[in-house]
């Protein structure tokens, strides 16, 4: 819906793009009318430059009732625990980018086994993916590095709540213990809304809306092309 006229203009954002990937020329920020959106266009050529949500995509890998974790190598959250994760890449689907980001930030070879937390992050512009995972033979890991410092199989009540990384994380860790320990296993959507200026996991900053649970009944069901 296009902006109506003397409806309240949504806030400037902070300039990100400066320059033209086309001609080299400036780029200013204009508001857009008929989109009710600021862009960042070429003041020289007029190319609009698309600023779009990042896919995150990783595996909640699991093993003899344990879960593995990586602690990071690298910033945000040096130090900090998380499941193996990362941006999506062109030319590949989701399940295959959880199944990469796991080898390369955990030297793990998993199983996908079935899909279960989509996490929208608006006010960072992302959305999370992750998936249940089995470790794969021979069963290995070890920390890559600079990503990881140590990867580490938890007993489920042993996991490190207090230094995870990341609020999706967290949320999506406490939901599989909730269905590990019920054996009931569901797919979780939510969107997570985050404080101005809160940090990638502060207690008390972030709340779950618009969540759904939905059952998952049978798991890993193959097709043929």
């Amino acid at each position: 819906m296009g902006h109506q006229a003397g409806a309240t203009q949504p806030p400037t954002p902070h300039k990100t793009i400066h320059f033209c990937s086309q001609c080299a020329g400036p780029v200013d920020l204009k508001f857009v009318s008929s989109e009710d959106r600021w862009r960042h266009i070429c003041s020289a050529c007029s190319h609009v430059h698309y600023l779009n949500p990042r896919n995150v995509v990783g595996c909640i890998v699991e093993h003899e009732d344990q879960v593995l974790l990586c602690r990071r190598g690298i910033q945000p959250q040096l130090g900090k625990w998380t499941v193996p994760a990362g941006y999506m890449e062109l030319q590949e689907s989701t399940a295959e980018g959880a199944a990469r980001e796991t080898l390369e930030e955990a030297g793990a070879a998993v199983e996908i086994v079935a899909p279960y937390v989509h996490f929208d992050i608006p006010g960072i512009g992302q959305a999370y993916l992750l998936f249940r995972a089995r470790l794969a033979p021979p069963f290995t890991f070890a920390a890559q590095a600079p990503e990881s410092l140590e990867t580490r199989l938890f007993p489920l009540e042993d996991i490190p709540w207090d230094e995870l990384a990341f609020s999706a994380v967290s949320l999506a860790l406490r939901y599989y213990v909730e269905d590990r320990r019920s054996q009931s296993w569901r797919m979780h959507h939510g969107v997570i809304r985050k404080q101005a200026g809160a940090g990638p996991n502060d207690p008390g900053s972030f709340k779950l809306t618009d969540y759904m649970g939905l059952p998952l009944g049978a798991e890993r069901i193959q097709t043929q092309a």
